[in-house]
C-alpha cells in the first residue's frame, strides 16, 4: 500500500493499517517542510508517531522484517502493508538530521525529538547524582541496629544503608512488601544521621497515592518522640504540582531529599522533568513496583531503570510480603499471575469457591465468579452495607460535618469494583450504571451518596487527577445544599460546587488503571468476555494486588484470564540500554 496519496487527502481511518489521522498527519507536515522522495521515510515518520501515542518511547526496527507484528501489535494483514527493506531507510531520513531535528535516530531506535530528550535528560541526571561521593556517617552501623534486627538478608535494612550513602535509590517490590515501612525508617536514619536538619519532600503521580504517602508518614509520626519525626513533612505533593507542569520552566527543588512514590506510574517527560527539578546537591529515592502496569502516558521508565546496568548497583528488590501469605489467598494468585504460571493459574481457578463476597470471609481470602447474576450485585450490596448504613441519615435529609464526611470517605473507599475495559457490557460505564440502581440511589446527575473521582488536575479547586469524593448534604448559610467533599490529605475536607466539577467521572466502579496507587479491603476484578489489548499480565496482578484481605475475580469466559497472564506490556525505549546500538524492550 502507498502511503503518499493518503497524505494528500482526508483519511477516514479505516485503512489497512492502525495508522491514524494524527500519525499521517505528522509525516505530511515534515514532508512539507522537506519533501522526500523515498516512500518509506513517510512510513517511518508516520510510525514513530504512532507508537508514541501508543506508549512507546521510540520505534524500534531491529525486529524487521519478522518482528515487526509484535512490535507495533498488528495484525499480520496490516504488517503486510508495510513496504519491504522498512529499516534499511532509518539511515537516510532527512528529518533525523541535525541538532534540532525533529526526530533523532539512536542505532536501530527512532524516536521523536521530545521522548530522546527526556530519556537522555533523565539518564544524564541520574548519572550525576549517582557518581556523588556522599561520606559514610560514623554512627551508622549502631543507626541500623536500632532500627532493624542485624541481618544481611533484610533488604529494607539494605535499602535504607544504601539512600543514606548514595544520591539515587530505586526501591522496587510489590504490595506489602514494606516499602512504605522503609521509608520511614529511612527517614528516621537519615535525620538521625545528618548534621544539620534536613528538608525533605514526598510526592507522588496522583493526588490519591500522595494522600496515601502522607497518611502513612502521618501514622508513623504519631508512634514516635517529637524530637524524631520534628521536621519531617507534613504534607505529600503531587508531581504535577511541585513541578508545576503548565509552565514551560522546570523548577529548582528546594530539598536535601525528594522521595516518590508510584515511580511505576511517571511518564517519561514526568520523570525527566523530576530529574532536573532535584537539586544536585539531594538525594532521590524512587519507590514502585516494576511488575505493575506502567504509566499511561508514554514510557516504562521504572521497569526499565530497573533493568539498567548503570543502575544496577543503586536498585534494591524487596521481594517478602508482610500483606499476603505465600501459601493460600491472595499471595499465590498475585505470584502466578506475574509469573505467567498458566498451570498454576487453572488450578488456583479450579479450586477457588464460586461467589462473590461473604461477610466474614478469612483474611487474604480469593473467590471466583463467571455469571451475570444478581447474586454478585447482591454481594457487592453486602460489602457496602457498613458504608450504606453510615450514609443512610444522609440520604433522608441530614447534612454532614467534616469528621462524617472523611468517615463515608474512608467507608466507601474499603471496596473496589476493578474493570479492565471503559466500554462494553463487562466495561465500567455499564458497571457504574447497574451498580448505582443495584443500590439503590436515583438516576440523577447528582445525588446524595454518588461517589466520583477526577480525571485531571484542577489547580483552582485543588483537585488531583485521581481524587475522590462523595455528594453529600451540607449546611451552607443555614441551608442544607449538595456539595461534594474530597479529603485534603491532611485530615479534613474540601467541599466543591457540584456544578463546577465538570471533569468527574461516577465511581462505584473503576478501571484498573484508575486504581493505581490504592488499597482496598476488597476488591472484585471485573475481565470483559472477548479478548482485548489492554487484557495483559500487568493489568491481572496490579487489580489482584490492589486487594488487602478479599479479592473475587469476575471472568466470563476464565480461559482470557489464563492468556491475558500470558501476555506483557512491551513498551519500547533505550532507558535500560542506553550506549547499546540496538533497542531495548521493558515491561
Amino acid at each position: 500500500m502507498s502511503l503518499r496519496p493518503l497524505l494528500h487527502s482526508a483519511w477516514p481511518g479505516k485503512a489497512n493499517t492502525p495508522l491514524t489521522q494524527l500519525d499521517l498527519a505528522f509525516a505530511r507536515t515534515l514532508n512539507s517542510l522537506q519533501a522526500s522522495a523515498d516512500e518509506r521515510h513517510l512510513w517511518l515518520a508516520a510510525l514513530v508517531s504512532h507508537q508514541w501515542g501508543r506508549g512507546h518511547a521510540c520505534l524500534d526496527v531491529h525486529a524487521w522484517p519478522d518482528g515487526a507484528a509484535d512490535v507495533l501489535g498488528w495484525p499480520t494483514a496490516a504488517v503486510q502493508a508495510l513496504p519491504s527493506q522498512l529499516a534499511e531507510a532509518v539511515p537516510t531520513l532527512p528529518w533525523a538530521m541535525g541538532e534540532h531535528s525533529p526526530l533523532v535516530v539512536q542505532g536501530q531506535r527512532l524516536y521523536l525529538r521530545r521522548a530522546w530528550d527526556a530519556e537522555q535528560s533523565i539518564h544524564h541526571g541520574l548519572m550525576a547524582l549517582q557518581h556523588r561521593v556522599l561520606p559514610t556517617p560514623t554512627a551508622l552501623s549502631p543507626q541500623l541496629d536500632a532500627l532493624f534486627a542485624p541481618d544481611p538478608s533484610d533488604m529494607q535494612r539494605a535499602a535504607c544503608a544504601h539512600a543514606v550513602q548514595h544520591a539515587v535509590t530505586l526501591i522496587t517490590g510489590g504490595p506489602g512488601t514494606g516499602k512504605t515501612t522503609t521509608v520511614v525508617k529511612l527517614l528516621r536514619l537519615l535525620q538521625a544521621t545528618a548534621d544539620a536538619p534536613l528538608r525533605i519532600l514526598l510526592t507522588a503521580p496522583t493526588g490519591k497515592a500522595a494522600a496515601r504517602l502522607a497518611q502513612a508518614i502521618s501514622q508513623a509520626r504519631g508512634q514516635l518522640p517529637a524530637l524524631e519525626h520534628a521536621h519531617w513533612p507534613s504534607a505529600a505533593h503531587t508531581l504535577h504540582k511541585l513541578l508545576q507542569t503548565q509552565r514551560d520552566a522546570t523548577p529548582r527543588l528546594d530539598a536535601d531529599v525528594v522521595v516518590v512514590d508510584e515511580a511505576s506510574m511517571i511518564d517519561l517527560e514526568l520523570m525527566a522533568r523530576l530529574v532536573t527539578a532535584v537539586p544536585s546537591s539531594a538525594r532521590l529515592v524512587l519507590l514502585g513496583d516494576k511488575d505493575q502496569l506502567a504509566s499511561v502516558e508514554a514510557g516504562a521508565v521504572m521497569a526499565q531503570l530497573c533493568q539498567a546496568p548503570w543502575l544496577a548497583q543503586h536498585t534494591m528488590a524487596l521481594v517478602k510480603s508482610h500483606r499476603f501469605d505465600a501459601e493460600q489467598g491472595i499471595g499465590p494468585w498475585a505470584r502466578a499471575a506475574n509469573a505467567g504460571d498458566s498451570p498454576t493459574l487453572q488450578t488456583l481457578w479450579a479450586q477457588a469457591p464460586q461467589a462473590c463476597f461473604r461477610e466474614g470471609a478469612a483474611v487474604s481470602r480469593i473467590s471466583r465468579i463467571h455469571s451475570h447474576d444478581s447474586d454478585t450485585l447482591q454481594g457487592l450490596r453486602q460489602a457496602w452495607t457498613p458504608w450504606l448504613t453510615l450514609l443512610e441519615p444522609h440520604l433522608h435529609g441530614q447534612p454532614c460535618d467534616d469528621a462524617q464526611a472523611l468517615a463515608l470517605l474512608a467507608s466507601f473507599s474499603r471496596v473496589g469494583v476493578l474493570c479492565a475495559m471503559r466500554e462494553g457490557p463487562w466495561g465500567v460505564n455499564a458497571f457504574n450504571a447497574q451498580l448505582q440502581g443495584a443500590l439503590g440511589f436515583a438516576d440523577a446527575p447528582w445525588y446524595v451518596g454518588r461517589p466520583v473521582m477526577a480525571r485531571r488536575n484542577d489547580y483552582a479547586l485543588g483537585l488531583m487527577n485521581g481524587d475522590t469524593g462523595l455528594c453529600l448534604l451540607r449546611w451552607v448559610h443555614g441551608e442544607a445544599r449538595l456539595r461534594v467533599a474530597f479529603a485534603d490529605g491532611q485530615g479534613g475536607i474540601r467541599w466543591q460546587v457540584p456544578s463546577r466539577l465538570a471533569a468527574v467521572d461516577t465511581v462505584f466502579a473503576m478501571t484498573v488503571h484508575q486504581s493505581q496507587g490504592s488499597e482496598f479491603e476488597q476488591v472484585l476484578l471485573v475481565l470483559p468476555d472477548q479478548p482485548a489489548p489492554l487484557l495483559t499480565r500487568e493489568l491481572v496482578y496490579t487489580g489482584m494486588t490492589r486487594a488487602r484481605q478479599q479479592l473475587c475475580v469476575w471472568a466470563p469466559d476464565p480461559a482470557l484470564l489464563i492468556t491475558a497472564c500470558e501476555r506483557t506490556v512491551q513498551r519500547s525505549g533505550g532507558l535500560a540500554a542506553l550506549g547499546d546500538p540496538r533497542s531495548t524492550v521493558a515491561k
